[in-house]
């Protein structure tokens, strides 16, 4: 085996279909793209039905998109969170993404798992805006979000990072039914599933 050196992600071409580049001026609009942005991802066989977007706060201008690409890459780190995240720095050029005084905003179609969750706090953004719940998610889809701690948006509050949470809900949950439906069916492959059986129907 060769000592690898290097690694890359790269968003799928689809994902700039899209995107207008027009700011984002709601929290439900930019939930409402993160869901577009996940549904598609797993209809077009590019990865799992999670979407993350990086905002600027005080204009709405779109800094990143990310989606989940863990099949694709090979990689388990590049949830759509990270790669969302990770991108941003690359456009700003810094691992800090609160740097420059400017205020940039997490926005995630279902709550951030355990690994997503560290990668936020020390991401550098100051709010984090989400649509379904992780045990929704689990429940609808088998994946495992893991052992998220209880006092979860506490930390993140504590670093000065608003948490809010059930933006389109309902809408956000329409995406893993639908990715639920393709697990029960033997349509897609869920890398981390959550133990054996049926996923629950509501």
């Amino acid at each position: 085996m060769t000592l690898a050196t290097r690694i890359e992600i790269t968003l799928p071409d689809w994902v700039l279909d899209e995107v207008d580049g027009a700011p984002l001026g709601t929290d439900e609009e930019r939930i409402a793209l993160t869901n577009r942005l996940a549904r598609r991802n797993f209809l077009e066989g590019t990865g799992g039905p999670f979407a993350a977007i990086v905002v600027d706060a005080s204009t709405g201008a779109l800094v990143s998109v990310g989606v989940n690409l863990v099949l694709g890459s090979g990689l388990s780190v590049t949830h759509a969170e990270v790669v969302a995240l990770s991108l941003a720095q690359v456009g700003t050029g810094d691992w800090d993404l609160g740097a420059d005084g400017a205020r940039r905003e997490l926005y995630v179609n279902g709550q951030p798992c355990v690994q997503c969750y560290g990668a936020t706090m020390w991401s550098g953004v100051t709010r984090v805006v989400m649509g379904a719940d992780g045990a929704e998610i689990e429940r609808l889809t088998k994946f495992d979000e893991g052992p998220l701690p209880h006092d979860w948006v506490e930390q993140f509050e504590q670093r000065g990072i608003e948490v809010v949470r059930d933006v389109l809900r309902e809408e956000a949950l329409d995406v893993h039914r639908e990715y639920g439906a393709l697990v029960a069916s033997g349509g897609v492959t869920v890398y981390n599933a959550r133990g054996a059986g049926a996923i629950e129907k509501e």
